[in-house]
């Protein structure tokens, strides 16, 4: 059993972040947010995959005065990530944003960071203090070097000291993350953050890549640390369409028992003995599983010789053969049909399941 790190809890709209709340999966846009019409599809399709936090690149006025129109048709929680100019982040959270994520650092000075801290205190907005190792101060490169896994001093003051800036305006809406590109440093830092801090963590591999690297690399840091009880927040960065960082994020959640949405899927990898296009039909049986909410363990299998037998755990199962194949439900065949029909007649029985809630 995990037993996650207490921390302090913020709120990012309606929904929790630390202090014993579920771990929240989020994603970020890739669409031009001034077009809000095509930001909101986006979101929109990535609420139903379940993400439960979004957050949109806001690079001029056009873009921050549109997350008007977006936070008004959209039911998941909105923030606004911000560069450099702290006139964006006021008219962010002007316009909707329910939290902000910056940089303090690069934000033009003292007085600039105030506006923006005073401008989330009146709005009940949470701010994200975000550093990365490449937007470490040169004076703390200098005294501490470019951050590993064996040295990642420079990446947590720079954050820790940009929180302290925060914590002296009178402001502790907080969360934090320190990403890093590099997997092992990645865990290092939030290790050590984690140590130092009760403010909730955003946990992420910064510029992971496409979604096998990408998938790889997340897992293998955020999984780590989760399973260590640390984070309250993620987001899986990939190159690919967000719905995927939030299939992702799901999956890694189930895969360390710490969360669970909608069904899962187990399938073999086919071997020699395969007859049947099991690749067609894992993809087209995972595309339905998507839309579906049950809790159900769905086997898709190669042949019927081991297929109920490997996935006896599974509540529904379907294995190929030579020209037909069976239906198992926990190892026990229920039906056995040609393989035209084998599919079709899976599918009507698992949407039975799903909507009867087994």
């Amino acid at each position: 059993m995990i037993q996650r790190k207490q921390t302090k809890q913020i709120f990012i709209g309606q929904t929790p972040v630390g202090g014993g709340a579920p771990i929240t999966v989020q994603s970020m846009t890739n669409t031009d947010t001034r077009d809000a019409e095509a930001t909101v599809r986006q979101i929109k399709g990535l609420e139903e995959a379940g993400c439960e936090i979004i957050r949109v690149a806001v690079p001029d006025m056009e873009a921050a005065q549109a997350l008007r129109s977006i936070r008004e048709q959209i039911t998941i929680p909105l923030i606004a990530d911000i560069h450099f100019d702290s006139r964006l982040a006021v008219a962010s959270l002007e316009n909707g944003a329910q939290a902000i994520r910056i940089n303090p650092g690069n934000l033009g000075g003292p007085d600039k960071l105030a506006r923006v801290v005073d401008a989330a205190k009146l709005h009940k907005a949470a701010i994200r203090v975000g550093v990365n190792s490449g937007s470490i101060e040169k004076e703390l490169l200098e005294k501490y070097g470019y951050p590993s896994p064996d040295n990642c001093h420079a990446l947590i003051e720079s954050a820790l000291n940009k929180v302290a800036d925060i914590e002296r305006l009178g402001f502790s809406e907080i969360k934090i993350s320190v990403k890093s590109s590099d997997t092992l440093t990645t865990i290092a830092a939030y290790r050590e953050l984690s140590r130092r801090t009760d403010y909730p963590l955003h946990l992420g591999v910064t510029e992971a890549g496409g979604l096998i690297p990408g998938t790889v690399k997340s897992s293998v840091a955020l999984g780590i640390l989760l399973s260590e009880g640390i984070g309250d927040t993620f987001r899986i960065s990939l190159t690919r369409d967000p719905v995927e960082e939030v299939r992702v994020g799901f999956e890694l959640l189930r895969s360390l028992r710490i969360r669970e949405r909608g069904p899962e899927l187990i399938s073999c990898p086919t071997c020699g003995r395969t007859r049947i296009d099991l690749f067609s039909l894992a993809e087209e049986v995972e595309r339905v599983l998507q839309t579906m909410k049950s809790n159900l363990k769905v086997a898709v299998m190669g042949c019927v010789v081991n297929g109920p037998g490997e996935a006896r755990e599974a509540d529904i199962g379907i294995a190929g053969g030579h020209g037909l194949g069976i239906i198992f439900k926990k190892g026990e065949v229920f039906k056995k049909l040609p393989e035209a029909e084998l599919l079709p007649a899976f599918l009507e029985e698992l949407r039975k399941m799903d909507a009867e809630g087994k």
